[in-house]
C-alpha cells in the first residue's frame, strides 16, 4: 500500500471490492500481452496513471486537469480512482506521455485500443490521429508520421451518451436498478503501442476444417505486398509451451492475396473435455527474408446441427450431438464495472463456471477483452456471443408479462415496432458494430453461436440478419432472436422461460430447441450486498440450502426430462450476482459460491 500511496491513487470506496483489488500495482495494471491471437515479440503498455479532466461537452481541450486515473478501469469504477459518473452533456479528456524504445526507430507505429466507451478522439502532439465510435472493439491507430523521436503527448477525448441516444449499450444505464447496470464510459480494456514494418500483416482469418483435415488461412496486409510471400507453419500444442521449432506438423507457403491452405493430418479436435490447440506462426517474406511474422493458435473443431439416434435435430459439435450445460454470464465487477481488477480474477469466473458443471457461457449483451476468450479457449468453454443491445429500453410489463403469458411469441418483426429499431442510423450502427464483433472475434475457437438479439430489444429485420451472418460467417450457430419474437430463422428454436414450469416447447420448424434462459433463483447473502437494502431475483431463497434444493428439483425434476425429447441446450440464470441483481450462483464480490461446486456437479 506504501507504495500505491506514493502514486495518489487508491480505489474509491462505499461498496463491496473483490479480493483482487489489493493485487493492482498502479505501474503495472494488467500487464499480459492484450492480443493472444496475434502476438508480436515487441510491444508497449501504456495503462496505468494518466491525467484526467471531466468538462462540458463543446468545452475546448482543457488548460488544467481534474486529477489521476487508473487506466483501464472506466471513471464510474471504484478502481479507476475517480468514481464519477460521465453524463451525456460531458466530456472525458485523457492526457499520458510516452516515449519509444531507440531500437524502435525506422519502424512504423501502431496505437492500440481494446475498446473505449463511446466516442474517442486521439490526439499524438497536438495533431488529430483518428476517432472511432462503438464501445466494445478494438481499433487501432498509426501515429508514425504524428510521434517524435523523444517524449510524445497522447490525448485521448470521450463522448457517451449511454441510454440517451439509442446507441449500442447492453446493460448501462444511467438510472440503474433491477435488470440494468451502472454505466461504463471511456477506455476500459489496455491501451499499448507496437512497432511493425513498412509492409506487415494487419489481420487474418482462420477457418478449421475437421472434414476435410485443414486449416484455411487469409491475411489483409498494410504497406506494399508486392513480391512478399505469404509462409504458415502449425505445432503441436501451443506457443505457451515455449516449443517453437518443436513439433512442426505442416507448413506452406503460396502469394500474399491468396488463401493458404495447411493440412493437419489426424487431427485432435477441440472440445470441452479436451480443449486442444494448435500453434501456428504465420510470416510474410520476400527475396531478402523475414518482413513481419505474429503468433497465432487455433482448434480444430465444427459446430453443426443434425439428427441424433432417434431423429431429433441437435447441435453438434464435431459431429456428434453434445448437450451444452450453460450459464448466462453477465462480466460486471463491483470494483472495476466492465474491467476486471487482474487477469487472474478474470481467470476466475471462467474456471469457476467448468467447475460447477457447465460446459458452456453465453456472454450476455457484452464482448469481452481478448483474453477472456483466449481462457475459454484453454480450458475448453464454448461461448454463445451476443451482440451488443441498443435502441430503446424494454418496459418491465413488456418485458416480463407478454412473452411469459405467450410463451415464445411468432410475429414479423418488421410489422411489430414494440422494442424494434426504427431509425435508420440506429439500424446502420447495429450492422457496423455487428460486423466489428464478428470481425473481432471471428478467430476464437470456443465461440459457437452468434445471438445478434434478446429478447426483443432493438430486433429488427431478424431473419434478413440472421440469413447475412450465416452467409458472413457460416462456422457458427446463429441464435436470431434469443428468447422471443420468433422469425422461424436461424439454427435454433430459442426460449426463455422463468414465471412457467420448464416445459416442451411446441416445435415450429425444424431447428433444435434451446432454452437460452431460464431459472433465475435468488439468494441475497448478506455482508456480499451491493446494496444491502435492495436485492432483485425473479425467485427468491432464503438460504443456501433452500437455493440447493430448489436448482436441484428444477434441473432433475424439470430441466432434465426434456433432454431425450429434445431440448439441445440450457442457460441458466446467472453466473454472479450483479449490483442489486442477487440470482447468482457466485455473490458479485465473488467470495460466497452459493451452491459448492461439488454439489453443483453432482446435481448436472
Amino acid at each position: 500500500m506504501e507504495d500505491r500511496n506514493r502514486t495518489g491513487w487508491k480505489p474509491v470506496g462505499g461498496n463491496i471490492m473483490t479480493r483482487w483489488a489489493d493485487d493492482i500495482d498502479p505501474h503495472n495494471v494488467l500487464p499480459e500481452y492484450p492480443r493472444p491471437q496475434m502476438v508480436r515479440s515487441d510491444w508497449l503498455n501504456l495503462n496505468g496513471l494518466w491525467d484526467y479532466a471531466i468538462q462540458a461537452r463543446d468545452a475546448e481541450r482543457p488548460s488544467a486537469f481534474n486529477g489521476r486515473i487508473l487506466v483501464p478501469f472506466p471513471p464510474e469504477s471504484a478502481l479507476s480512482g475517480v468514481k464519477k459518473p460521465l453524463t451525456p452533456d460531458r466530456k472525458l479528456w485523457y492526457r499520458r506521455f510516452f516515449s519509444t524504445p531507440d531500437t524502435w526507430q525506422g519502424k512504423r507505429l501502431l496505437l492500440h485500443f481494446g475498446a473505449v466507451d463511446w466516442k474517442a478522439e486521439v490526439w499524438i502532439n497536438d495533431k488529430k490521429a483518428g476517432e472511432h465510435t462503438g464501445g466494445y472493439y478494438p481499433f487501432t491507430l498509426d501515429i508514425t508520421e504524428l510521434a517524435e523521436k523523444g517524449g510524445n503527448e497522447l490525448l485521448v477525448a470521450v463522448w457517451d451518451p449511454t441510454d440517451s441516444r439509442g446507441h449500442e449499450r447492453g446493460k448501462q444505464k444511467l438510472a440503474p436498478g433491477g435488470l440494468f447496470y451502472a454505466p461504463v464510459s471511456g477506455i476500459w480494456q489496455t491501451v499499448w503501442l507496437e512497432p511493425v514494418p513498412e509492409s506487415f500483416i494487419s489481420s487474418f482469418r482462420l477457418t478449421p476444417d475437421i472434414d476435410h483435415d485443414k486449416l484455411t488461412i487469409e491475411i489483409e496486409t498494410a504497406g506494399n505486398s508486392t513480391d512478399i510471400s505469404l509462409e504458415a507453419r502449425t505445432y503441436k500444442g501451443t506457443y505457451e509451451d515455449k516449443h517453437e521449432g518443436k513439433g512442426a506438423i505442416a507448413g506452406e507457403k503460396g502469394p500474399c492475396g491468396r488463401p493458404l491452405e495447411l493440412k493437419i493430418p489426424q487431427p485432435k479436435l477441440w472440445s470441452p473435455d479436451s480443449p486442444y490447440l494448435y500453434d501456428v506462426v504465420i510470416r510474410l517474406v520476400d527475396g531478402e527474408g523475414l518482413v513481419d511474422e505474429v503468433k497465432s493458435y487455433f482448434g480444430m473443431r465444427k459446430f453443426g446441427v443434425g439428427e441424433d439416434s432417434q431423429g431429433k435435430k441437435r447441435l453438434f459439435l464435431n459431429n456428434k450431438p453434445l448437450f451444452q450445460n450453460g450459464v448466462l454470464d453477465q462480466g460486471y465487477w463491483p470494483d472495476g464495472l466492465y474491467t476486471a481488477p487482474t487477469d487472474v480474477a478474470l481467470r476466475y469466473d471462467l474456471e469457476m463456471t467448468k467447475k460447477l458443471g457447465f460446459n458452456m457461457t453465453r456472454k450476455h449483451i457484452k464482448v469481452e477483452p481478448a483474453r477472456w476468450y483466449y481462457h475459454c479457449d484453454r480450458i475448453g468453454l464454448i461461448v454463445w456471443q451476443d451482440m451488443v443491445s441498443g435502441g430503446e429500453y424494454m418496459k418491465f410489463f413488456q418485458h416480463m408479462l407478454i412473452p411469459n403469458l405467450f410463451r415464445s411469441i411468432t410475429l414479423k418483426d418488421n410489422k411489430y415496432h414494440l422494442f424494434g429499431r426504427q431509425d435508420k442510423a440506429g439500424r446502420d450502427n447495429f450492422r457496423k458494430e455487428l460486423k466489428e464483433m464478428i470481425d473481432a472475434l471471428y478467430n476464437v475457437p470456443s465461440i459457437g453461436m452468434w445471438v445478434p438479439f434478446n429478447e426483443a430489444w432493438g430486433q429488427f429485420d431478424a431473419a434478413e440478419t440472421a440469413a447475412w451472418i450465416k452467409e458472413y460467417d457460416p462456422t457458427r450457430w446463429v441464435d436470431h432472436a434469443s428468447g422471443w419474437y420468433d422469425q422461424g430463422a436461424g439454427d435454433v428454436q430459442s426460449i426463455h422461460t422463468y414465471f412457467r414450469k420448464l416445459s416442451m416447447p411446441k416445435r415450429r420448424d425444424h431447428r433444435p430447441v434451446v432454452i437460452s434462459e431460464y431459472g433465475g433463483y435468488s439468494h441475497a447473502e448478506r455482508g456480499h450486498l451491493w446494496d444491502e437494502k435492495r436485492a432483485f431475483g425473479y425467485r427468491g431463497y432464503k438460504s443456501r440450502e433452500s437455493l440447493k434444493k430448489a436448482y436441484e428439483s428444477l434441473l432433475h425434476n424439470q430441466l432434465g426430462p426434456l433432454v431425450p425429447k429434445g431440448i439441445s441446450a440450457a442457460v441458466y440464470t446467472q453466473l454472479t450476482d450483479v449490483e442489486t441483481e442477487t440470482n447468482g450462483l457466485i455473490t458479485y464480490d465473488r467470495e460466497v459460491v452459493k451452491i459448492d461446486p461439488e454439489t453443483m456437479r453432482n446435481i448436472v
